[in-house]
């Protein structure tokens, strides 16, 4: 057998290494049973096995018969047969991809059970209502993952068995109980016209098949993408010996993280439960005990657990998620991989592990995800409200971080809000997603909503893992909570909550509050992100910059570590009153006639407009002290700046003058003759200084006179002056001598030098693809990527969010390219750019200050591509410097 027909392979064949072929799940155990912990005996289908499948709607050649071989390696290591009644060895089957992801493939336990096996094992093990269980187990998760039965059926038929035979929980069901709902599950499935395969081994074959479908089910696709994880990589299975929790009272199953995942603090942090397996402890349909249940009852099993906790820490230098089985005294440890945390857990663990000299600082910045960095400035409840008396309910401080919003009951209507307020190009409503507990299903529900409530459910459960990963608060386990999602009502505490009414949730406490809390959007992050910090600047080349557009904006992106900043849209300066000096201004330069009284009213607004963009530019510059400022000058189209529709007719009806009324339909007919079919390529940008040079030039003036005056004040302003939306270098030539002296002017009249760059962004194919001579103008170049994406692929990053979906979906584009950087194209159009800007200019200076700036695959292509900095939003500018970092690691 060649090694490209080998789809199966053994424990002592894999290692930790081989995550690619045997799935991290996989190289895990692999390791593990290498280092001689107690592992039940397992095999593995690899991924090449999974794209196979994938690729041609078929299982490879070949592999069953490997399966059996394996079987032989099972049997032997158990002392138990397979599909063998007298003496029987059951099975499961779990996913297992390169990369984590938790609770979106499918699981089959109990695998190899008939009516014959199932009284064999009732013989064996002298245990019916054990056997039984299992026997049900095996008709309700083969049902749904395998026939594609529907999952409420067997939910239901539970619900009632547990009703009628007056118990709460699944292990109260006696031996006479779970016989009776296996026959009612074995109904269900005839009802469907599917059945359970009698033969063992077709059994195993079909559940093997149903975790490679699993690959490509929606909610793993929506995580994928979520997460940035290639759709090529397939899954690999894991086959392996079940070992029982279920089996009685001295039996169960836990999860445990060798640190907090919330925190960070060096503490085990785990749950079990007794007479249960595993998928239970996860699901949520009983709440877990503390860790600190089995140090009671079982006192040298706990010294195992912590022991073998320290060794898998010690061998991966990472925190780790480990499950674990336990059948009587034995000890069995199913799986380990690095522990999804929150970003305040993943600064503190990275931080103390090098004091504690387990990694070194380089191996510390590359443990953080810089994607998580943001969690650590999350949103969390102002101090000073008083609301102890409005707190309802207790649960589960599952993941940190405050939210406040509408109470809705399930993932479609989620969906179903979110994008009716995109239709309607309103803010997305601020949605807190309350569940009995979630599911898998339910990925794509909780990351458009701004936090999580579920009445089921402990700190392991898939509604607190997935939350922290994704840096939603999330209050689990809220026995306070009666949730009726049929109904579309949470009861708490006396009241009914129905959909839309508000709530607000602490995931760091736990708390369910009646009452609208104000929260604080930018908390301290702690001195353990501050070391993280530290250490990246120091590896880093790549200066991070970051786009604001006020001095508040600017005071906080200093504080998180910005070197400047890379974009100031001054266009973002014009709300609210200032809109209408810019209507107004729009009005009179339209006129090819325009009148004294007119001409009057112009030079009053360009007055206004230069005093209100002066104070902009000086509270921007002086906390910019000493860096670098990129100034955009204005951008959109014109008819952006105009009164809607609707605003006019209220303006008109609100006119206490003729003229007043006059001015108003006049600029009701300038909207109409303005408008254009493709604004977005139309009459903006450089253009708009062009047609228009006097607004171009007030924001000049303002500009430096403001950079002037805080020169006298002893501050050192740099701005750069940045002409936006050019195509060709005789645009920027056009506008040149207007900056150039106003500059001079101002600098002139205020007697005072100031030291600037005149330049440019590029967001055109064709300016990218002329760099040379821009550069004979420009000073500097900043890639404005959304725009270069835009008009390069051809594709509206504002009308195209479905389509692009489905282009993922369907492997036709790797990655939302708004997302991150297309390195094949939009890359190699940069990296000409580059290469032809300097061959003239050879000190120009390099930047972006697109929004992929902040995304850290992108930040590590700029770093290779030789650019100065990165400029991304304000949050994104801590996790930036860390990719800017791990882009340099990553060379070595």
């Amino acid at each position: 057998m060649s090694k490209k027909d080998k789809w199966i392979y053994l424990p002592h064949e894999g290692s930790a290494e081989m995550k690619d072929l045997l799935g991290g799940k996989g190289a895990n155990l692999c390791e593990m049973w290498n280092m001689g912990l107690p592992i039940p005996p397992f095999i593995i289908a690899s991924t090449e096995g999974c794209i196979y499948y994938m690729k041609h709607r078929k299982m490879p050649p070949g592999i069953r018969e490997q399966v059996v071989k394996g079987l032989e390696f099972l049997n032997k290591k158990k002392g138990q047969t397979y599909g063998d009644s007298s003496n029987p060895l059951l099975l499961s089957v779990r996913s297992g991809a390169k990369f984590s992801m938790p609770g979106m493939m499918d699981t089959v336990l109990n695998l190899g059970l008939n009516k014959k096996i199932l009284s064999g094992l009732i013989e064996k093990t002298g245990n019916e209502r054990f056997a039984r269980d299992c026997y049900r187990r095996l008709f309700q998760m083969y049902g749904e993952v395998v026939l594609d039965v529907e999952k409420h059926s067997f939910e239901e038929a539970l619900i009632k068995c547990k009703a009628k035979y007056k118990v709460e929980f699944d292990p109260d069901l006696s031996a006479k109980a779970l016989k009776e709902l296996g026959g009612t599950f074995e109904s269900i499935l005839k009802d469907a016209n599917v059945k359970i395969p009698k033969d063992p081994v077709q059994q195993l074959m079909t559940g093997i098949e149903s975790v490679f479908k699993s690959w490509n089910t929606e909610r793993a696709i929506a995580y994928r993408n979520a997460n940035r994880i290639s759709h090529n990589l397939g899954t690999a299975v894991n086959i392996q010996t079940m070992v029982f929790g279920n089996i009685d009272e001295t039996c169960g199953s836990g999860v445990m993280f060798t640190r907090d995942p919330s925190t960070g603090e060096k503490i085990l942090y785990a749950e079990l439960l007794f007479n249960a397996q595993g998928e239970e402890v996860v699901a949520g349909t009983r709440t877990p005990i503390h860790i600190d249940e089995l140090k009671v009852q079982k006192p040298k099993m706990y010294r195992e657990v912590v022991d073998i906790a320290n060794k898998l820490e010690r061998r991966y230098k990472d925190m780790q998620d480990i499950e674990f089985t336990f059948e009587g005294d034995k000890l069995y440890i199913l799986q380990t991989r690095n522990g999804k945390r929150t970003g305040p857990a993943a600064v503190r663990v990275a931080a103390e592990m090098v004091k504690e000299k387990l990694i070194t600082k380089e191996e510390a910045v590359k443990q953080v995800d810089p994607a998580l960095l943001v969690q650590c400035l999350l949103p969390r409840i102002k101090s000073g409200q008083k609301y102890s008396d409005k707190i309802i309910g207790r649960g589960l401080n599952a993941s940190p971080g405050a939210a406040v919003g509408q109470v809705v009951f399930s993932t479609p209507r989620v969906l179903e809000l979110v994008e009716k307020a995109h239709k309607a190009k309103k803010p997305k409503p601020n949605l807190i997603l309350v569940r009995d507990e979630t599911n898998p299903d339910d990925f794509p529900g909780m990351l458009a909503s701004d936090g999580i409530l579920t009445s089921h459910g402990g700190m392991t459960s898939h509604a607190a893992v997935v939350a922290r990963q994704m840096g939603k608060p999330c209050v689990a386990g809220c026995k306070d909570a009666v949730v009726n999602a049929k109904k579309k009502t949470l009861k708490m505490a006396g009241k009914t909550f129905r959909e839309g009414d508000l709530i607000s949730i602490d995931g760091a406490k736990g708390e369910v509050i009646d009452f609208k809390l104000e929260l604080i959007s930018s908390p301290e992050p702690g001195p353990h992100f501050e070391k993280i910090m530290t250490w990246s600047d120091k590896i880093k080349r790549l200066q991070v910059r970051a786009n604001a557009d006020t001095g508040p904006e600017a005071k906080l992106a200093r504080k998180l570590g910005a070197k400047g900043i890379g974009l100031c849209r001054t266009e973002h300066q014009f709300g609210g009153e200032r809109k209408m000096i810019v209507a107004e201004l729009i009005m009179i330069l339209s006129n090819d006639k325009p009148t004294a009284v007119q001409l009057k009213q112009k030079d009053k607004l360009l007055k206004k407009l230069l005093d209100e963009q002066r104070k902009d530019f000086y509270k921007v510059l002086k906390e910019m002290d000493g860096l670098p400022t990129t100034i955009r000058l204005i951008d959109p189209p014109f008819h952006e700046f105009l009164p809607t529709e609707d605003d006019l007719r209220e303006l008109k009806k609100a006119a206490k003058t003729k003229s007043q009324k006059l001015k108003y339909e006049e600029m009701g007919k300038l909207r109409h003759d303005l408008h254009e079919a493709n604004p977005m390529l139309g009459t903006r940008g450089c253009r708009l200084g062009i047609l228009f040079p006097v607004i171009n030039e007030t924001q000049v003036r303002a500009i430096f006179e403001a950079a002037c005056k805080l020169k006298k004040e002893g501050k050192k302003p740099m701005p750069e002056i940045m002409v936006p939306l050019i195509m060709d270098v005789n645009e920027l030539r056009e506008l040149e001598p207007l900056v150039r002296n106003t500059a001079a002017q101002v600098m002139k009249e205020k007697k005072v030098k100031v030291k600037y760059l005149y330049g440019t962004m590029i967001e055109i194919p064709r300016a990218a693809l002329t760099s040379d001579e821009v550069a004979e103008v420009a000073e500097f170049f900043s890639f404005g990527t959304n725009d270069l994406t835009q008009t390069a692929m051809g594709i509206s990053r504002d009308d195209t969010a479905a389509l692009l979906g489905k282009y993922v979906d369907m492997g036709i584009l790797p990655v939302d390219p708004f997302q991150v950087i297309d390195q094949r194209g939009i890359g190699r159009m940069m990296k000409i750019c580059i290469e032809d800007g300097k061959k003239t200019r050879p000190d120009i200076k390099l930047g972006i200050c697109g929004e992929h700036g902040g995304e850290p695959e992108s930040v590590g292509f700029c770093h290779r591509i030789g650019l100065a900095y990165v400029s991304c939003s304000t949050f994104r500018v801590p996790g930036a410097r860390l990719a800017a970092a791990q882009a340099v690691l990553d060379e070595k």
